[in-house]
């Protein structure tokens, strides 16, 4: 450990910085992300490299600020000797797949499919041209390709998994006009990707019309803009609503922080019966439902959408499900399973700077045995491949930060892609940062991958969120980490690093543990810093996830995974790689009042009201199926009752259950019951009295009730108060924040959590610290600069922007069942504010793309107050105001400058384009307005 919190240590052996590493790594086939050293540029010590203030003005490469000194990494000697035919080499000699000319139905142009002739033009322009012998047995399995008949399968990460569920759910929605189609995903970034790759899928495509005369039926044709297949993602935040109207394939998450979206449009179609157009649902990462945070909310929306009396496809898939059959007989399915991975992948053991391999669970436990037994004969233990050897360097001296570094090392040089996982966010940007330092020095690498790391630098240092101190030190070398917002990372930059990564301009991408499932970032090898996520071991499904990023078709050849392990974890990493995985089970029950919303939600939507009607709804829920009938009868009879005296719903003349306003606004707004007990407090007692004269209360209102793990900085909170007006405290005392208690607590006092009461307190508290923060944000301080002000995570500050326009919306969607109309109207004025990230006068800019916060104050000060005079401008006035608005861009010269003024000519082309439609449809709707009143 004292290596790695030796980043300011210097080097001990000062010759190494000089010195050329060499290793010995196996050739593989492929091709390679080339590295030169010919043509080198300037060295950053260079003449070239001319300093002037605030810019770095240069031809070729650029210098890191602050830049350590390089060091070199250990190196790494083969000891198996020279052997026969593996199955590498078996596998790049022999094709492992059948082809299409073998096996027909392997083309998608088979009639089997039934898929028109753009869709399979669409897929091989997208690099599938053929689908594998198990993607054609699963599709072919009874009812799956008429949609008559559900699918649970599981296939292993890499395997071509989603391609079965992309098939049946386009059949759904292609074969008959008007179908829907939802795609549920667990994190928002695979929304964001998803929806990217089916749009360029459904490219071209149009619905069959079967109503004209004049045409064939079921002949694919070119039409209207209204007839094309229509993807739509839905993110969270924002005032616009999509509805079920908007879309033919819907891709949503159940990520719990930016809003249950999923369950919540669910729940909207349900209650005004567009449901009815729903014709298939693809559920990924299944294994999910039993997680603790959002695998209820997925139970009981399928649940719901099982209880239709409509024909609704759900396929369900997933890489980790050892309980398929219990899952295929929830959703009355058929049930597929494969092991088959295109890339071969090689695990291996990483211990005391030996690398062992993990062909087989007994030869693990035997080598773990033995390498505790210091008495057993050399020649009897097992083994090792490979030997990392000690570095040279003190900062080196821990072994497994060694053989880390020395692994992601070896297999960069090559060019191929690592993925580096570790345990917490401070080990990311450690690992990272040594990494870099044993790459090779600027002068070294080839002048066109400098350019492009060059230009990922530039667009990171762009960004208005300011750029991340670590990457800045580590992208010229080809280094960078990927962490999750709360770690950090604002969406920008993760997009701008995961694009540069897949693209080969970096060859290193360090990702914490809990990203596993959350990206989709291939590599050749990847590398396990440790087993444990914080001081906790992973769980076997979550190793199976990181160590399944290894290898991928059309990347690579071969993957490799490499799991570094300390001395006292040998035993139970060994245990932990070859585990059996846990049962899935369901998560719906009456903690933290999960049970109580599902019924509450039912009732809502009126898909069962009487008791009979609700105990047959919930025959069909998986907590059924893994716990029996009794057991589910009994939670329903103490939950019916829970949500009575809580006045969520009540009973009609007929004994049926009704919902009540709140139990609407609950629903309605879609959140938890016991944050809608929260919130219905806090909102009358604003009805009440409510601060008008000031933003901070309606920001306070905005502001998540979720548990975000915020930690206040109790003396910003006091620099804050102090520094708020007689409105500002007015606020406080309404909310009943006491002065001397902060006074209290930033000397060092603790806030008592123990009773209820002393909970909801705390977090009132908490709210207010973030609503200084989206305070600021609206005042148009930009992200960087609020996340040092309040010492929290950029990604944190955005993704608290983000977050709080969601719920935002579902805050007024409160107010409105609540019948609270004015409420409701004088928030719904105030969000356009949080959308914009600017004061108001910024509004009707902040309208068009690339407009927003900083960006517009610029167009504003350089005389570009309304969409109208942007629209009327030509775009190449509009780049030196990009150009403004962008102060941290590094400047270029040359032909780099001219690149530079390209990309900025073409976004000015876009907001030029969108100021014009947004123009255009103003002064139509004035025009009607005007014949209306003539």
């Amino acid at each position: 450990m004292k290596s790695m919190q030796g980043l300011m240590h210097e080097t001990s052996v000062q010759a190494a910085q000089e010195r050329q590493t060499t290793f010995s790594a196996a050739s593989v086939a492929g091709q390679k992300r080339s590295r030169s050293i010919d043509d080198a540029g300037p060295h950053p010590a260079d003449p070239a490299f001319n300093k002037t203030k605030g810019t770095v003005q240069f031809q070729r490469a650029i210098s890191v600020p602050n830049a350590p000194s390089r060091l070199s990494a250990s190196r790494i000697v083969n000891l198996e000797a020279s052997e026969g035919p593996s199955e590498y080499s078996q596998r790049r000699a022999i094709a492992a797949t059948p082809t299409s000319s073998h096996d027909p139905e392997l083309s998608l142009a088979h009639p089997v499919y039934g898929l028109p002739p753009r869709l399979v033009e669409n897929f091989a322009l997208l690099g599938i041209k053929q689908i594998y012998p198990w993607q054609k047995s699963c599709l072919r399995g009874p009812g799956l390709l008429a949609g008559t008949k559900s699918l649970v399968y599981c296939a292993p990460t890499g395997g071509g998994k989603s391609l079965v569920a992309d098939l049946l759910m386009l059949k759904r929605v292609l074969e008959e006009k008007g179908s829907k189609a939802l795609l549920v995903l667990p994190y928002v970034a695979l929304v964001q990707e998803k929806v990217r790759w089916l749009r360029n899928v459904v490219q071209g495509l149009r619905h069959p019309d079967a109503a004209d005369e004049d045409e064939t039926p079921g002949v694919w044709r070119r039409r209207a803009d209204q007839d094309a297949v229509r993807v739509v993602g839905f993110f969270g935040g924002g005032k616009v609503r999509s509805t079920w109207a908007d879309f033919d394939i819907g891709v949503c998450t159940m990520e719990k922080v930016t809003g249950p979206l999923a369950n919540a449009l669910v729940n909207t179609a349900i209650d005004d019966c567009s449901v009815t157009q729903l014709r298939a649902v693809v559920l990924d990462e299944l294994h999910m439902i039993d997680d603790d945070h959002r695998g209820y909310l997925l139970e009981l929306m399928t649940t719901k959408l099982l209880s239709l009396e409509q024909p609704i496809q759900v396929v369900a898939m997933s890489a980790t499900l050892p309980n398929m059959d219990l899952m295929a007989r929830w959703i009355d399915g058929h049930s597929y399973e494969t092991r088959y991975r295109p890339v071969p992948i090689h695990e291996h053991l990483v211990y005391e700077g030996k690398v062992y391999p993990a062909a087989s669970a007994s030869g693990l436990i035997k080598t773990a045995t033995e390498l505790k037994n210091s008495q057993m004969p050399a020649q009897s233990r097992a083994m090792p491949i490979k030997h990392v050897e000690v570095s040279d360097h003190k900062e080196f001296s821990d072994p497994v930060l060694n053989a880390v570094v020395a692994l992601a090392h070896e297999t960069a040089s090559t060019g191929f892609g690592v993925l580096v996982f570790a345990g917490s966010r401070a080990a990311c940007e450690s690992d990272a940062r040594w990494i870099s330092r044993v790459m090779p020095p600027l002068h070294e690498i080839k002048p066109a991958v400098l350019d492009r790391r060059t230009d990922l630098l530039s667009e990171l240092r762009s960004l208005s969120t300011g750029i991340d101190p670590v990457l800045e030190e580590t992208v010229l070398f080809g280094v960078a980490f990927h962490r999750e917002y709360i770690a950090g990372l604002t969406t920008e930059e993760r997009d701008l690093i995961a694009a540069a990564y897949d693209a080969g301009t970096l060859l290193v991408c360090v990702a914490t543990c809990s990203l596993a499932a959350g990206i989709n970032l291939p590599a050749r090898r990847v590398i396990l810093h440790n087993a444990r996520m914080g001081r906790d071991f992973v769980g076997p499904a979550l190793l199976r996830q990181m160590r399944g990023r290894a290898g991928r078709q059309g990347k690579v050849p071969v993957g490799e995974t490499y799991l570094c392990c300390r001395e006292g974890d040998l035993e139970q990493v060994v245990e932990l790689m070859h585990a059996e995985l846990p049962a899935v089970s369901s998560c719906l029950n009456t903690e933290n009042r999960r049970l109580q919303r599902a019924l509450l939600e039912v009732i809502c939507v009126r898909l069962a009201t009487s008791r009979e009607s609700i105990r047959d709804h919930f025959r069909r829920s998986l907590l059924r199926h893994a716990h029996g009938e009794k057991h589910v009868e009994d939670l329903l009879e103490a939950s019916l009752r829970e949500i009575e005296e809580m006045q969520f719903v009540t009973k009609d003349s007929h004994s049926n259950y009704i919902a009540t306003q709140l139990g609407k606004a609950i629903v309605a707004s879609a959140i938890d019951p016991d944050d809608g007990v929260f919130i219905h407090k806090e909102l009358s007692r604003a009805l009440q009295a409510f601060v008008l004269d000031g933003d901070l209360h309606i920001l306070y209102t905005f502001t998540p009730v979720q548990d975000f793990g915020v930690s206040v900085n109790w003396q910003i909170f006091r620099n804050e108060m102090e520094r708020l007006d007689e409105s500002g405290m007015r606020v406080l005392t309404l909310l009943g924040i006491k002065p001397a208690m902060i006074l209290k607590l930033a000397q060092g006092a603790s806030m008592r959590e123990t009773t209820r009461e002393e909970k909801e307190l705390a977090r009132v508290y908490r709210r207010f610290y973030l609503a200084f923060q989206l305070r600021d944000l609206c005042n148009e301080v930009p992200i960087h600069v609020v996340s040092r002000k309040y010492d929290m995570p950029r990604g944190a500050v955005q993704n608290l922007s983000q977050t709080c326009q969601g719920f935002a919306a579902g805050m007024i969607k409160f107010c409105e069942a609540m019948g609270w109309g004015v409420f409701a109207a004088a928030l719904d004025h105030f969000s356009d504010r949080l959308m914009a990230g600017a004061r108001t006068d910024l509004l009707e800019l902040a309208k068009v793309p690339f407009i927003k916060s900083r960006t517009a104050r610029v167009f504003w000060e350089s005389g570009f107050r309304s969409i109208g005079a942007i629209a009327n401008t030509d775009p190449k006035e509009l780049v030196p105001v990009l150009m403004q608005a962008q102060p941290n861009k590094i400047r270029l010269k040359g032909k780099d400058e001219t690149k530079y003024e390209e990309k900025l000519l073409a976004k000015a082309n876009i907001i030029s384009t969108s100021a014009n439609k947004i123009w255009r449809m103003c002064l139509e709707y004035i025009q009607s307005r005007t014949c209306g009143a003539s």
